[in-house]
């Protein structure tokens, strides 16, 4: 179950960034024939950001500890003290990001209001952007599981 459990949080995250990048695509082509698409593709990243929260949260509270302690008496102990407890705070911004996403796209038709657009896609990218770089991070901390246990 642990192991099931430590895969969720990165392929939530990841479906997440394959739908915001959708997002992105259907903005740029917004018009009166996507708009059903568009909430779609708005409210999934939140969804699926927040399925990504409580499955990592409730792995981290339950399982890190162990971890942790391995990788911060491995060779690579910044995979804690930098990359950890940078994508621990860094995700709630991602998090936030991405419920903001299907706020706009309710409160605004984006395929006639430019600026609102603009917003979107803005938001979307960073939400792209920043989940790369959490991943990254992930798998950072995973090497320095690894380099923990070989000793």
């Amino acid at each position: 179950m642990k192991e099931f459990l430590l895969m969720l949080h990165p392929a939530f995250g990841s479906l997440a960034i394959l739908v915001v990048l959708w997002f992105f695509v259907e903005a740029l082509n917004a018009n009166g024939t996507n708009r059903w698409r568009l909430e779609w593709a708005a409210y999934l990243p939140a969804l699926l950001m927040v399925l990504t929260w409580v499955a990592s949260g409730y792995w981290y509270v339950t399982y890190y500890a162990a971890d942790k302690a391995i990788i911060l008496a491995g060779a690579w102990p910044f995979a804690h003290t930098f990359f950890m407890e940078s994508k621990e705070h860094a995700f709630f911004i991602t998090l936030i990001l991405s419920l903001l996403l299907p706020v706009i796209v309710s409160a605004e038709n984006i395929a006639v209001n430019r600026r609102a657009r603009a917003l979107a896609l803005w938001i979307a990218a960073l939400i792209a952007v920043s989940a790369f770089a959490i991943e990254g991070a992930g798998a950072i901390i995973s090497m320095g599981l690894r380099m923990g246990l070989s000793g």
